[in-house]
């Protein structure tokens, strides 16, 4: 059984993954048709296509793998009628790259090739996909915090301790001369739902747990709601040695106040904006790491080669992602933690698609905007001075660092398929 839920985790992943990149596609595909660009190919995924369709001009297929996709315009770069002067490995690269985007544009109508539209209408198509990732993960994000909810602690009282033990006992049960807890002799009850403590009301467990924390020795008023009616009681924390951690995650022991209760644990449904800060905190934390993409790689790498344990935060190929969603669907937890943790899962899956695709890089996304912008930047320019308008970028002489570019993609793709097969990630940790 667990077996056939982790395969299940897998095929959902990769179905929500294929999903998410036709999206993509389609974020690109519907401005370039609502501005006149000649489109023939729309494809979901790469390698052999296993089904294809021709409407219109446009052929809709898809391809046997789910890592990718494209559409394929009329003149994605502007035509460069002079042959390349200079020789060698670079330069043939550079004319073939010309002479590929020049049967683009045979038999088309040079006014719905993609480098014929104005500035602003190139950036809405090239945009069009990262964007439809970014709207997916808001989705996803706000169906998660504000449909399902989150686990939270609430201010229910979960269970209560029979007695206090010392710090750092593995003794499963009371001993005769262990004092009973100070929550167990005021009379608190699992249930009862803490409203106030020391006079101060408390809207969330840790709030609680702060004033008892401080204050061993003394006696405070309680009251929590019990049964619909409000009762009203006396805690007296003792003083007693506990493991804390603190905020850089290190755990110490301190001596602090003591009660000996525990807080229920709830899905709470968060406000409908608490998707949207989600999605802007995952935007943070994949720009950080796409920054530090190289250090990151490095680190992997070490990790592979020396069997250390990989950053949970780092970097995963789509065998990790899949993998994650295979034990998330195998864990005995409710259902609706499952569903919950595949709903995460997705959105910052979208978000690493939305940041990863706006670096300003051919052949990605970010590359083709930068082009366009510099058009723009040119042309303004020229107008400032009242000069004749010059001619478009010849994006083409960026192919070179194009090709590198998916050097390195393909790279980090090995070597993270790699490190997600032999030395996994994995949610036990």
């Amino acid at each position: 059984m667990a077996v056939l839920a982790f395969v299940i985790g897998v095929v959902v992943v990769v179905v929500g993954l294929a999903l998410s990149i036709a999206l993509h596609e389609i974020g690109h595909l519907v401005p370039a048709k609502r501005f006149g660009v000649q489109t023939s190919r729309y494809m979901v995924g790469l390698g052999p296509v296993i089904w294809s369709r021709r409407i219109g001009e446009t052929e809709y297929g898809v391809k046997l793998l789910p890592i990718g996709g494209y559409i394929s315009m009329a003149g994605m770069y502007a035509p460069v009628r002079q042959k390349v002067r200079t020789r060698g490995m670079l330069a043939t690269l550079v004319q073939d790259a010309r002479d590929a985007n020049d049967e683009t544009l045979v038999g088309v109508d040079d006014a719905r090739a993609f480098y014929r539209l104005p500035v602003w209408k190139r950036i809405v198509v090239m945009l069009g996909g990262p964007l439809m990732n970014l709207l997916l993960a808001l989705i996803l994000f706000t169906v998660l915090y504000s449909g399902i909810g989150m686990n939270q602690t609430t201010t229910t009282i979960d269970t209560v301790a029979e007695c206090v033990m010392p710090a750092g006992s593995t003794a499963g049960e009371c001993a005769a001369d262990d004092p009973a807890s100070p929550a167990r002799a005021a009379g608190l009850l699992p249930g009862d739902r803490l409203l106030s403590l020391d006079g101060r009301e408390v809207a969330t467990f840790a709030e609680a747990a702060e004033i008892v924390q401080a204050n061993p020795g003394r006696a405070l008023p309680v009251v929590v709601q019990r049964d619909g009616a409000d009762v009203r009681l006396t805690l007296t924390p003792v003083l007693a040695e506990r493991r804390i951690a603190g905020a850089d995650g290190q755990v110490s022991t301190q001596s602090v106040g003591f009660a000996g209760m525990t807080a229920a644990v709830d899905r709470v449904h968060e406000p409908i904006w608490a998707g949207a800060q989600a999605t802007a905190d995952g935007l943070g934390r994949v720009s950080g790491i796409i920054m530090q993409l190289p250090v990151r790689l490095w680190e992997t790498a070490v990790d592979l080669f020396t069997g250390q344990e990989r950053d949970p935060n780092g970097p995963l190929s789509v065998v990790g992602v899949g993998r994650l969603a295979g034990e998330v669907a195998a864990a005995e937890a409710p259902i609706v933690d499952r569903v919950a943790a595949m709903v995460g899962l997705l959105g910052s899956v979208n978000i690493a698609l939305f940041v990863f695709n706006l670096i300003p890089l051919l052949p990605l996304d970010g590359g083709h905007v930068a082009i366009a912008l510099w058009d723009g930047i040119k042309r303004g320019w020229a107008r400032l001075r009242g000069a004749p308008e010059p001619a478009p970028a010849d994006a083409t002489r960026f192919v070179p660092v194009a090709l590198l570019v998916v050097v390195f993609m393909i790279g980090m793709g090995a070597l993270l398929f790699a490190a997600d097969i032999f030395n996994p990630i994995s949610l036990a940790g």
